[in-house]
């Protein structure tokens, strides 16, 4: 399965949409599309990972760094992943609780609650 990248504003938020697999060949694009937003002056990021299907160590790796790249530049970082239960976003959710990172980022269930101007954190 190949992957798909779109971007669109909503707000003051750059919300790069993603879907298919996040792996070893695949992640790079991911990395690079949020390098060139950073590049463009966007300081508020929303990955929406709804439509993963798949995330290896190199696709948390990436986020992991998109993390570190939006702190390094005082930007903000939000991941949309659909609750638990739900079909689409449960595989990148259980990787990153997996692997103890996912406490890392502000988690959001859609793309309203994620781009609503608020700091605190969804759980």
């Amino acid at each position: 399965m190949t992957l798909k990248v779109w971007e669109h504003d909503q707000g003051n938020w750059a919300v790069l949409r993603v879907s298919g697999e996040m792996d070893l060949v695949t992640s790079p694009a991911v990395r690079q599309r949020v390098h060139d937003a950073v590049a463009e002056g966007r300081r508020s990021l929303v990955l929406d990972l709804g439509e993963v299907r798949f995330c290896d160590s190199s696709g948390v790796g990436v986020l992991i760094a998109a993390r570190r790249l939006m702190r390094s530049c005082q930007g903000r970082l939000r991941l949309i992943l659909p609750a638990q239960g739900a079909v689409e976003g449960s595989h990148v959710n259980r990787v990153l609780a997996a692997l103890g990172v996912r406490r890392l980022f502000e988690v959001y269930p859609d793309l309203a609650s994620a781009t609503a101007e608020t700091d605190s954190l969804s759980a």
